[in-house]
């Protein structure tokens, strides 16, 4: 579970990064089960966006497989209007980026790379974090809850219990 802080972080992060790249029109920082973390997308429906980014995500890395180029890394897909690049974000999520036609997208790529690198260590982090932390749930234990002590007769021995179970 990420914390209200790591999330402001990711936010942080997207706000930053749509300032040192003016061309940004959204960014959204996504699990890779399609749920967004984090977004800063005007006039475009993040939970819709995330979905879609988790369906060409899924091709991206079967594509990446298949060819036999390693793990996913980053995706681009240019429209007419504009860019759409995706990247890697960590162990579970990933960085889609929403950009106008006339972005520099060498600039693009080394802004984005290097969000998705940052986004990615906050998100592993609070995941090991909340992998460490076990989950429990106890009701409040009074006195006289408290499991009473008992005492357990000696077990028998081997020679005893055949005795008992032959008999």
């Amino acid at each position: 579970m990420v914390s209200e802080k790591d999330l402001e972080v990711v936010l942080e992060e997207l706000r930053r990064l749509r300032t040192r790249v003016p061309q940004l029109t959204g960014a959204l920082a996504a699990g890779v089960d399609g749920l967004v973390v984090a977004h800063d997308t005007p006039h475009v429906d993040p939970e819709g966006l995330a979905a879609l980014t988790a369906a060409s995500l899924g091709v991206a890395v079967r594509v990446a497989d298949a060819t036999g180029n390693g793990r996913f890394r980053e995706l681009l897909v240019r429209g007419e209007s504009g860019y759409v690049a995706t990247y890697a974000a960590g162990r579970s999520a990933v960085l889609t980026l929403l950009a106008q036609d006339r972005v520099n997208v060498g600039r693009l790529h080394l802004e984005g790379r290097r969000a998705g690198a940052r986004i990615g260590e906050v998100l592993d982090a609070a995941e090991d974090a909340a992998r460490a932390t076990p989950v429990t749930w106890a009701a409040p234990r009074t006195a006289s809850a408290l499991p009473t002590r008992t005492t357990r007769a000696p077990r028998a021995t081997t020679a005893e219990a055949r005795t008992t179970t032959d008999s």
